[in-house]
Order: structure tokens, then sequence, then C-alpha cells
């Protein structure tokens, strides 16, 4: 066990350093990463306009060559293994888009978002699906059929690159959120007995390597995740969940996501399958983050404590709840 806790620290101070190092010196910046074209339809995008973006490949890199390194093969986690693959091959397609000149057509970005969904539900289904899932609140197990859970991962996996991508335009919030929400799966996950020490290991280091991160992310920003850091954190909630067995927890800890990010994403594809005959939400501008700072007229500063301190207040009365309702009321 003191080997396990050696491994874990070490693993995370290297992680830290090498992203914090990365983020300092951006190596290669001209050729690997791109800078930031602004988004037409988003608030206040044009300060970020030449800005480094993409640099999700570096932390994203280090992630997964350090959780790589560091899984336990005791526990034979080839599908751990898989993920992390697939989540770096979801850093990979982000990063195309983000060194693009010009942005890529949204049906290019939904049809590899479905692709990498489809190869995430099928590792899941394959490696992480024992004929149930956990409903963590209460530790009940909830059984469903293989082809029931696929389709549910592959929609899990969609929405959760959509929201956590759509959330990525205010300085800090993507990366916070994505601490918040990972913190609050590892918590559950503990008390419901699916965590094991892949598990709290993958979840440490990205946590250590989001906050050398937000070090030069916080407002103002020096550089942008892009793509290539959203889009594989996005995938990377969404398999961690399946991977602990408690996917349906991300209805709950993920709400912030699905809030901020999420109501901008069901808008517009119900906007365009209904060829805009149904508009949802006609009088909020999404992303909701855009919605304080053009009408409510809030700073970038304040829009991030308000979202934050309200995720951070969900996940903690969630993981407060599963704590109590397992613990003292589960026997």
């Amino acid at each position: 066990m003191t080997v396990y806790w050696i491994t874990l620290g070490a693993g995370a101070l290297l992680s830290f350093l090498l992203t914090y190092l990365l983020m300092a010196k951006r190596p290669l910046e001209n050729s690997l990463i791109g800078h930031d074209r602004g988004r037409k339809f988003a608030e206040g995008s044009a300060v970020n306009i030449g800005k480094p973006t993409g640099v999700g490949v570096y932390f994203i890199t280090v992630f997964t060559v350090i959780s790589l390194i560091g899984v336990d093969i005791h526990f034979a986690d080839i599908g751990l293994i898989l993920a992390l693959m697939i989540v770096f091959l979801a850093m990979i397609s982000g990063l195309l888009d983000d060194r693009s000149k010009n942005a890529w057509n949204e049906y290019i970005k939904g049809a590899l978002d479905f692709v990498i969904a489809l190869l995430g539900a099928f590792v899941s289904t394959l490696f992480f699906f024992d004929g149930f899932v956990i409903i963590s609140l209460t530790g009940c197990q909830l059984g469903m059929s293989k082809i029931l859970f696929f389709i549910l991962a592959v929609i899990l996996i969609i929405v959760s690159i959509n929201a956590t991508n759509a959330t990525d335009g205010i300085d800090g919030l993507s990366g916070t959120l994505t601490i918040i929400t990972v913190t609050a799966l590892t918590i559950a996950a503990y008390f419901n007995g699916t965590l094991r020490y892949n598990g709290l290991m993958i979840s440490v280091f990205l946590i250590v390597i989001l906050l050398a991160y937000l070090k030069f992310n916080f407002f103002p920003s020096k550089v942008l995740m892009g793509d290539a850091g959203s889009r594989a954190l996005g995938v990377f909630i969404a398999l961690y969940a399946i991977y602990l067995k408690i996917p349906f927890a991300y209805l709950i800890v993920g709400l912030p996501f699905l809030l901020d990010g999420g109501i901008s994403v069901l808008k517009i594809t119900v906007g365009r399958l209904t060829k805009k005959k149904i508009i949802l939400f006609k009088n909020i501008t999404t992303p909701f983050h855009d919605e304080l700072k053009k009408k409510r007229g809030m700073p970038v500063p304040k829009v991030y404590k308000t979202l934050v301190l309200i995720s951070a207040a969900l996940d903690m009365i969630y993981a407060g709840a599963v704590t109590i309702i397992l613990l003292f009321f589960s026997h």
C-alpha cells in the first residue's frame, strides 16, 4: 500500500511540473498548436484572437503518458488503457481543428465525435459493463442489456464532449468545472465501493494537471485549451463515470456543463433538425455564460465565480448526500 501512495504522489508531482513547464515554454508552438480565430457568435471572444490555442495537446499528452506508466497491471485494466487512448484520440481530432486555417464544419466535428463515441461505447461495453450500472445515490444496481448500455454510452459521450466544449468560452471555466466534476465522481465511487487504485490515480493526475494549466488560463488568460483540450476532457468525464460504474451520476455532477454549454448544443441541434421552425430558449443567449456577459453585464471574473460557486455547491450537496445515504442508511 505504501508503494501505491509513493507512486501516486510521485506521478502527481511529475504531472504538475511537466504541465507547468509545457504551458510556460510551449515547445514547437508555431508548428504544433494554433492561434485563436475568435468565435463568430461568442460574446467578447475577440479578446482571445491570436492567443495560443490547442494547448490541450500538452496537458492531455502528459496525462495520457503518466497515467499509462502509472497504471497498476495487477488490476489488468486493459479497458482503462484503451479508454485513455480514446481520450488521446479525441485530443488529436480537436488539435487538427485548432491548427486549421479555417474552423472545421460542424458536421465534420459531429461525425468525428460520433466515431469517438462509438469507440468509447464499444470499449466500455466490452470491458466496463457487468450487466448493470449503479445508482450512485443509493448504491442500488440497475440491470440492463448490452445494447441499451451501448446506446446510452454513445449518447453520454457525445453530450459530454459538446457540453464541455461549449463551456470553454470563459477563462478558467472548463478546466475548473472538470476538476469539480471529477472530484465529485471520485467521492461518489469511493462510497459506492467502485473506486480502485487506477481510478483514483487518473483522477488525481488529471486534477493536478488542470491546476497547472489553470495558472495560465485564469483571467486574463495567456493560453487556451482549444478543442484539443475541451473535447478530450468531455470524453474523459463520460468514460470515467462509466468506468466507475456510475454513469447516471453525470446527470447531477455534469449539470453545470449541461446548464451552461448543454442548452447551447440542444438549442442549435433542435434548430437545425427543424430548419429553425422550433427555437428553444429564444430569450436566452447561449452558452449561458454569454447570457451573463451580454445581457446581465457581468465581467468575466464574476461570471466565472458565479458558475463555479453554483457547480461547487451542487456537487458538494451531491457528494454529501451520497456519503450520508451510503454511510448511514445503506444497512
